[in-house]
């Protein structure tokens, strides 16, 4: 995709700060990070969103998450990570190209747990129900 951000910045035509990249795929820091140290792990091949990148391709980015997210430990002295996904625009996905974030935290970061949402019973199972019925 010639307009997309971040296969302009995997052919070189913006720089960003390179922490990690082999054949598949590129780690840099976010340029509006939730933490210092917050990463963008994305494959070097262009999909826009989570469904369209082959699984093989999300079987080898996992071991690259993991790594990152243990460097991210080690060198800020981070108590965890998150590992996220934004997948469309109506999840907060603002680059339509396949991308994880890993943010580093701290037990006292000041960020805390998403909120939930109440289900009746009957509303849990019909969800249940629902899903089940997708899976291919």
């Amino acid at each position: 995709m010639k307009d997309c951000i971040f296969c302009k910045i995997i052919k070189g035509e913006i720089p960003c700060h390179k922490i990690y990249e082999d054949d598949n795929f590129l780690a840099f820091l976010d340029i509006q990070p939730i933490a210092k140290g917050h990463t963008l792990i994305i494959p070097k091949k262009h999909y826009n969103t989570f469904e369209e990148t082959p699984s093989d391709l999300l079987e080898k980015i996992m071991p690259v998450i993991q790594k990152i997210g243990i460097a991210l430990k080690k060198s800020l002295a981070a108590d965890g990570f998150n590992i996220g996904l934004n997948n469309g625009q109506a999840a907060g996905q603002l680059i339509l190209h396949t991308h994880f974030h890993v943010i580093p935290r701290f037990n006292d970061d000041g960020l805390h747990t998403w909120p939930s949402v109440k289900c009746t019973e009957e509303e849990f199972k019909q969800i249940t129900e629902s899903i089940k019925a997708k899976i291919k």
